[in-house]
């Protein structure tokens, strides 16, 4: 019984807690008698709440663990808990404060407490100068929320705690303030509270007077979507080969060119296969979401003319207006002016600045509002006293403009910008290129005649659209190029799948690696359809259209063979000119002009700029091998001893050693004495090899 002491259960509260989670009726007493030392300890704690107590702490974290044992008991712990820190948490100790946190956390996982109050109160005790505790709450704020809204959207909760998220963005203490708006944007990035009330609750955040809100709020606008990286290769669930499936094979063959370029074929046909059944994510971003994107990009450009932020923070600003305006066209006209005072080629960040005036431009800008954008551009960055990159940015930067709002550009800026095709420095001469290039296809009419280029289908049907003007159209654009199918031959064309016919069957892999069977357009059939729709008045086209566009749905086939048709007329001739090329092949990843530019459409070089003498020597430095591998080792017995007098006689001054009988006798030998000596020293290294 001696070796038993230790186990009396009033003084092992470990013990009793397995005891009574094990049978708690047996042991209610016990736990009663627990309790009661728990009241006494708190009625002393509320005499000096700022003094330590272990003991306390014990019991508190005991009652936590088995108050689900004894719900009637516990009813009102939770609730004394809770007002404990909500009346004493800025004088608590920080190890009594924490455990009293933790406790109530555990009774929240076990589903004691109604999460609204408690999330309510964690809240208030973000205000804590306490970095520990502030991390703690922060991660159960997020896990509860979504533990909440696992299984369905809690609406109830959630609109409780936005509403009440509403006035803590605008609390006193700034780091309260910083945590909530970081819960809030690590909800809606988790796709937990992804709704438009969440964003503009946030954007409430973008004129805090705090810094570091500020920038929070401006980063989460700023943000791009998290697209989902799904391996299509774990995910695929049919019996399609995969990737490695094809490099094995063809690993096993004699490698030839021609069954590489099989290779590259049934690579092709996969990445088509996988792409086309991958779902599409639709994952709209927060800018889009905005109830009132006019009135918010009013009041941050008031904001912006009355910042003393850093430049940092301007440039956010200036690229989250820019945004807003170019997503959601919105009329800004005070923006214009105020970006064209940082258009000077030595301003700070000028390349994001020129990229911020080409997003905020669209066709619904009053075309006089950006000539003089334009303007200042040309004047300031496409003069010849400047360097080719500072022109060529400029370039870049008035066609993305001209891009996005054509009625822009007025003839005489762009007959001088195109006469820049000509010019020394490449990278100017291409930029310039681009830029007539892009106007082939805008509106031929305003280049010169020789800058044009062949007229093309494309070219001939181009027209610029005056201010305002909407191009409706009732039908799809090339659907003349299909037919009326027949429903034996729609089910038959069902029926085989283009991976299908592609088949990798182990019964097909013979000798010749015959692996798959591509199907492309042939020369003839693309030239049977162009002289078919050329030979067919416009009238009778958009009557054809019309009828094919009503009549059934379209396959991704059908539009791809649109899309062929509709890029051969950038190829085609136009009627009367000789024919530029006779047959297309379209890249299917081909990415098409997104609402947002990158700074590389900026920034572009055709040609990589010279390097100066320092960073040529950075790099031949960086490449050059250390050399002390290929230096003869001196292997001594001792590593630690001295230099021996040979080598010392080495280091030695010749003045030192000119009058020694070595140096004096070694010029009087013979020439027998030197052949002589260069034998033994031969001989003698040829022992030392040997060795």
């Amino acid at each position: 019984m001696s070796g038993r002491q230790g186990n009396k259960l009033p003084s092992n509260l470990p013990q009793l807690q397995n005891l009574i989670k094990r049978d708690p009726t047996s042991y209610t007493e016990e736990f009663l008698q627990q309790y009661h030392h728990y009241q006494s300890h708190v009625e002393i704690f509320t005499f000096q709440p700022d003094k330590p107590s272990k003991e306390l702490a014990e019991l508190v974290m005991f009652l936590a663990q088995v108050a689900h044992c004894y719900p009637d008991q516990m009813a009102n712990f939770p609730q004394q808990l809770k007002d404990l820190l909500s009346y004493h948490h800025t004088v608590l100790d920080a190890d009594l404060r924490m455990t009293f946190c933790k406790a109530l956390m555990l009774l929240r996982n076990k589903n004691l407490i109604n999460p609204t109050s408690l999330l309510e109160l964690f809240f208030q005790l973000l205000r804590c100068h306490d970095k520990l505790l502030r991390k703690t709450l922060y991660t159960h704020i997020v896990t509860d929320i979504k533990n909440v809204n696992a299984k369905h959207k809690n609406n109830k909760v959630n609109t409780m705690l936005q509403n009440f998220m509403y006035t803590m963005l605008r609390d006193s203490n700034p780091t309260a303030a910083k945590i909530s708006l970081d819960v809030m944007i690590e909800l809606y990035r988790r796709n937990i509270w992804n709704d438009a009330k969440t964003v503009n609750v946030i954007t409430t955040a973008c004129f805090s007077k705090v810094t570091k809100v500020l920038v929070a709020g401006l980063k989460f606008f700023l943000g791009k979507d998290e697209t989902e990286n799904q391996d299509s290769d774990s995910d695929s669930e049919d019996d399609s080969p995969t990737a490695r499936d094809l490099m094995v094979r063809y690993a096993t063959n004699k490698k030839t060119t021609k069954r590489k370029k099989k290779l590259e074929k049934a690579m092709k046909v996969l990445r088509k296969h996988k792409k086309k059944s991958k779902p599409e994510v639709f994952n709209f971003s927060a800018i889009h979401l905005i109830h009132d994107p006019q009135d918010f990009a009013e009041k941050l450009l008031k904001q912006l003319e009355n910042c003393k932020e850093r430049f940092e923070v301007k440039m956010m600003l200036m690229d989250l207006i820019s945004r807003l305006v170019g997503i959601h066209e919105l009329f800004l006209f005070n923006f214009y002016p105020f970006i064209q005072r940082f258009l000077q080629p030595h301003q700070r960040e000028v390349t994001k600045i020129l990229l911020f005036a080409a997003q905020a431009s669209h066709q619904l800008v009053p075309p006089e509002i950006i000539q003089s954008v334009l303007m200042t551009i040309a004047n300031n960055f496409v003069t010849d006293k400047n360097s080719g990159e500072v022109m060529t940015v400029g370039i870049n930067a008035i066609k993305e403009i001209t891009a996005r709002c054509p009625l822009a550009m007025t003839e005489d800026l762009l007959h001088d910008l195109a006469h820049y095709k000509t010019h020394k420095n490449k990278n100017v001469m291409m930029s310039a290129r681009t830029l007539i290039h892009l106007f082939r296809s805008l509106n031929p009419e305003m280049l010169q005649k020789k800058y044009r280029g062949k007229p093309t289908e494309a070219s001939v049907e181009a027209k610029i659209h005056e201010y305002g003007e909407l191009d409706a159209k009732d039908y799809i654009p090339g659907a003349e190029v299909l037919e009326v199918v027949n429903e034996e031959e729609k089910g038959k064309n069902q029926e085989e799948d283009g991976w299908e016919s592609a088949s990798m069957s182990e019964g097909e892999d013979d000798e010749d690696g015959e692996w798959i069977d591509v199907h492309h357009s042939s020369d003839e059939e693309q030239q049977e359809v162009a002289e078919k729709m050329k030979s067919m008045p416009i009238e009778e086209r958009k009557a054809k259209a019309a009828a094919v566009s009503t009549s059934r749905l379209l396959t991704q086939e059908e539009f791809h063979k649109i899309r062929v048709a509709q890029l051969s007329k950038e190829l085609n001739s136009a009627p009367g000119k000789a024919a530029k090329r006779k047959n297309i092949e379209i890249d299917d990843e081909e990415e098409s002009r997104g609402e947002l530019l990158s700074l590389r459409d900026i920034e572009h070089l055709h040609k990589k700029p010279k390097s100066d003498k320092e960073t040529r020597l950075a790099t031949a430095m960086a490449g050059k091998t250390d050399r002390k591998e290929f230096v003869k080792k001196k292997t001594r017995m001792n590593p630690f001893a001295s230099s021996t007098n040979k080598e010392k006689k080495k280091q030695k001054n010749f003045m030192m050693m000119r009058y020694s009988h070595n140096v004096r006798t070694k010029n009087k030998r013979s020439f027998r004495e030197k052949q002589l000596a260069l034998r033994d020293a031969l001989l003698k290294k040829k022992k030392h090899l040997l060795k």
